[in-house]
């Protein structure tokens, strides 16, 4: 850089004073033209443009072949925080380099990681964020994000932006959708994830999701500026998503101009909009003009985004930027790769292991059949960018068992399809791949590999050439697709049987396949099924029985299933089951029949059950799809170069049925998650089994009593009896044993992942602030550490606690409800069939969608009885409240009438004479027709 010219670019005066010389210098268009993702060059003060937003969940994206890792959901089953923090580093080297290469359009700001709370395995995005737990979400996010941005005093590395705040774990109708989340399921659970990396992490961004809580978009959410840059005082900036800023006025109709809605959006933390970089400026200037917008609202969102920029070293003269000289030599050097192969071995998780039947012995080995569709792949899903490679599990283990014969099966069927109408076969024109029907002998026609991924997708792989069927933009279907991807992913297919035993085709999108006058086939509309051509399936080689030939001539047959990361799942898809395709499981069925000395490796972006594969299969491997090195990683599990450490980030349940419905957000009432689920998992929350033995010896506490600002202190003695080297993660987990109110079954609090050598023993120690046992009390709205006794739970997993220790803790004792003062309806104890929503007199409401739903509020005082009740309430047709206390059928002591008027958001105070005894009871508040209540109270 040039001899400082302005005092913005004097390295050593305050931070905060060169920015604010910067934006001083700017005039109001150049602010506007620096509101959106793309920032423009301010030319004459020396400003280069900038972009914010580089995607970098498992390595960074789309800017050209870099070092791809695990999915975050398979790094979440290491629990290992410190290898998350080199993970971290790597992403943040990689992303130097390429932004020194193109620093207009390769920005330093990275969107990752995702932190949304999966309480839903059926979520299209599971495999983008870290598990079910927060504690667990908590720490390995913060060390992913303390790596992207470094540990220098002055500088950041990159910059980590957490996403998607908050409550984002549904994709369909996300746009539109509202989550329901009450304080306590706030406080405790969906809040409690993010924190750490801005208090502990100094995170410097974070994205907005696109779904509203409580009847409000999360990007004008009270929350945003009240905890995230209040409590947590967050000091960098705010991103929305792409496209939702104007999705408050196109998708949820919450404002009517795109005017209000980004002025209001602005006002509300957002410091960089994520829209159409022209379409923003117009907008924003619009606001301005109208009066909706000041300049000194982009003042302080540009005041967030330039102190990030100035910390990135942008302003500054290189040699003093350690991070500056980062070049493309890190771009997949050896030591990332390196790193890619750890994080896959140890995100490998063993499920079971029935009489040992695993490791397998490669020099005991001479015949191995590796089967299954996913036994030759290395997918990459929508995030993963460019993979310089993808080491398949079939190259791992045949790389493994050199010398050894390794043969494959996928279990899929090679089929010619015929006109059911011509008996012509489908072949290929051209060399675009056109599919036509043309051939008259049908032996003539292209054989295709017809994949069943489950439900409704298919893929079809044409072998002549390699690669699959797509649907092309002028409505023909080609053989030209080299991979399964794309945002729409346009290689699935649905074979549809029909009656006949012939089946018709159905593209991505549902259109009918229908065979045009010349041959060709096309797609056609969807209501074009009258149109639509049927097709005889021939197959020419049946996958199961070739899968059981192999099985039959080997010692060992590996039978890799699961998922394809963009069928079935992924960003706008959630997942239809949480079942293994029956295709699948029956091809696993067939070998096992043929071969006992079957072993099954589930590859998948998320929990995938079989109660049939756990029940019969001796030892079963669980890996996400891990990137270039999940062969290498995988074959070194399957023999012995490396003993199993993953445990699992999510609970493993063993049908949809154990989960109530996806959009339920409240997982105490839903019993959701390890923490509340009564019912009995496949698989529970951080389990994983090892080839070391490791036995727990011995718990011991500092002390038994303690004080509310005390510490937890204790010590885990673990002995490794066995002959193998091997990690285990000691797991913490704590018990409220009395409580006024529904605890967690268990909860994590801490864990640390130690190193074994055989016969060695060794202490592990935890400290835990007796802080950490607080819960969120809605009576008096704060964090509360209830008098009482604790359990002290120790083990492998939340479901195989080995040690364990109570504590007598000197806490806060829950006063009785006072509901002579205005209360907030959101404050419950318990409810049933309502959700809340927005009250736009401030807060939240409690809306009923059926009469007779009603809302509790327990052991409430009344010193004096009360003679009234009065609410601010709202209703468009009108009906009423009752008041009753002891049960919701209990003594009726008052009815508030509310007529009919106006919206749903127009709010009225009313009252109603009271009947109420003095004495301590419960309060039922029950709901007939559309009544919406906000605040209430009672009166002597």
């Amino acid at each position: 850089m040039e001899t400082a010219t302005y005092p913005f670019q004097q390295t050593d005066l305050p931070l905060n004073e060169r920015v604010q010389d910067l934006l001083s210098r700017l005039t109001l268009d150049e602010k506007v033209s620096l509101m959106p993702q793309y920032q423009a060059a301010i030319e004459r003060l020396g400003v280069g443009a900038y972009k914010h937003g580089t995607e970098g969940a498992h390595g960074i994206s789309w800017l050209g072949k870099a070092t791809s890792f695990p999915q975050p959901s398979g790094l979440a089953c290491t629990w290992n925080p410190e290898l998350m923090k080199q993970i971290g580093s790597a992403i943040g080297d990689e992303a130097r380099a390429f932004y020194k290469k193109n620093p207009t359009v390769n920005g330093l700001t990275l969107w990752a990681p995702t932190v949304d709370m999966e309480r839903d395995p059926r979520w299209g995005r599971t495999e983008e964020a870290y598990g079910e737990d927060p504690e667990l979400t908590g720490r390995l996010s913060t060390s992913l994000v303390q790596g992207i941005q470094g540990d220098h005093p002055v500088y950041l590395k990159a910059v980590a932006t957490l996403k998607h705040f908050l409550g984002n774990n549904n994709e369909i109708n996300r746009g539109v959708d509202s989550s329901s989340i009450d304080p306590r399921n706030m406080r405790e659970y969906y809040l409690e994830a993010f924190k750490p990396a801005f208090k502990e992490g100094g995170a410097q961004s974070m994205m907005t999701a696109y779904n509203s809580v409580n009847g409000v978009p999360v990007i004008l959410h009270p929350a945003v500026m009240d905890v995230v840059k209040g409590e947590w005082e967050m000091d960098g900036f705010i991103v929305s998503d792409a496209g939702d800023l104007f999705g408050i006025v196109k998708d949820h109709k919450y404002y009517e101009s795109f005017a209000q809605s980004m002025a209001e959006s602005i006002k509300n933390g957002i410091d960089s909009v994520t829209e159409e970089t022209a379409e923003t400026i117009k907008v924003i200037h619009e606001a301005l003009d109208e009066g909706l917008l000041a300049e000194a609202d982009l003042d302080r969102a540009l005041f967030n985004t330039f102190r990030v920029r100035f910390r990135l070293g942008e302003f500054d003269p290189e040699e003093g930027n350690p991070y500056a000289s980062i070049d493309d030599s890190v771009i997949l050097c050896t030591e990332h790769s390196e790193l890619s192969l750890e994080a896959a071995k140890q995100s490998i998780v063993l499920l079971k292991n029935e009489k040992a039947a695993l490791p397998l012995n490669p020099q005991e080995l001479s015949k191995v059949a590796v089967i299954g569709p996913l036994g030759d792949e290395a997918f990459r899903d929508w995030y993963s960018g460019t993979l310089a490679y993808g080491v398949t599990p079939l190259q791992g283990v045949t790389k493994k068992l050199a010398g050894k014969q390794v043969t494959f099966e996928s279990g899929d069927d090679r089929i010619i399809l015929t006109s059911a109408a011509s008996g012509q076969a489908v072949g290929m024109t051209g060399e675009d791949g056109r599919l036509a029907v043309l051939h008259d002998v049908p032996e003539r026609g292209e054989l295709f590999r017809h994949t069943a991924w489950g439900w409704t997708a298919h893929t079809l792989e044409a072998t002549s050439r390699g690669q699959y069927v797509t649907l092309n933009d002028e409505g023909t279907l080609t053989a030209s697709a080299d991979e399964i991807y794309g945002w729409y992913v346009k290689e699935s297919m649905n074979l549809v049987p029909e009656k006949d035993g012939t089946v018709s085709l159905r593209t991505w999108n549902d259109k009918p396949v229908s065979v045009s006058e010349d041959g060709t086939l096309r797609a056609g509309e969807p209501e074009d099924d009258a149109k639509a051509h049927t097709f005889r399936k021939n197959i020419v080689v049946n996958g199961v029985e070739a899968a059981v030939e192999a099985a039959k001539a080997a010692e060992v047959a590996v039978v890799f299933v699961g998922n394809h990361p963009l069928l079935n799942g992924k960003e706008e898809i959630d997942r239809p089951d949480i079942v293994l395709p029956e295709e699948q499981e029956n091809l696993v069925k067939a070998v096992y029949a043929a071969n006992p000395n079957t072993v099954v490796v589930i590859v998948g972006s998320y929990p995938i059950t079989s109660t049939w594969i756990d029940e019969h299969i001796p030892a079963v491997l669980y890996t996400s799809h891990s990137g270039q090195e999940l062969g290498n990683a995988v074959a070194e599990v399957l023999f012995g170069g490396y003993s199993p450490s993953g445990k699992l980030n999510m609970t493993w349940y063993r049908l949809v049925d154990q989960l109530p419905p996806l959009m339920d957000y409240d997982i105490i009432k839903g019993k959701r998650t390890y923490m509340y689920f009564d019912g009995e998992p496949l698989y529970p929350f951080g389990h994983g089994l090892s080839y070391a033995q490791v036995a727990y010896k011995k718990l011991s506490l500092a002390a038994e009593e303690l004080q509310q600002d005390d510490t937890i202190s204790l010590s885990v003695e673990l002995e490794n009896s066995g002959s193998v080297e091997g990690d285990e993660v000691v797991q913490l987990y704590v018990q409220s044993l009395s409580t006024r109110i529904k605890r967690p079954i268990k909860q994590l609090k801490g864990f640390e992942k130690i190193r074994l050598g055989a016969g060695e023993s060794q202490t592990v120690t935890f400290s835990l602030p007796v802080a950490e046992l607080a819960f969120w009390d809605v009576t008096r709205e704060q964090y509360c550490v209830e008098d009482g006794e604790y359990n002290i739970l120790v083990g492998r997993s939340s479901g195989d606690i080995q040690l364990s220790a109570k504590i007598r803790v000197h806490g806060d004792t829950v006063p009785a409800r006072n509901l002579y003062t205005a209360t907030k309806a959101e404050n419950y104890d318990d409810y049933e069939g309502v959700y809340l929503d927005e009250c736009k007199a401030g807060g939240a409401s409690v809306h009923p969608v059926q009469d007779g739903a009603w809302i509790a509020f327990n052991n409430v005082q009344f010193a004096d009885g009360a003679a009234a009740f009065e609410a601010l309430v709202s209703s468009v047709s009108g009906g009423s409240i009752e008041v009753r206390t002891g049960s919701p059928t209990g003594k009726l002591a008052a009815t508030l009438e509310v007529p009919a008027g106006g919206g749903l958001q127009e709010w009225q105070q009313l009252s109603a004479i009271a009947g109420v005894d003095a004495g301590t009871t419960d309060v039922f508040l029950l709901f007939a027709g559309e009544v919406l209540l906000s605040r209430f109270q009672f009166t002597l």
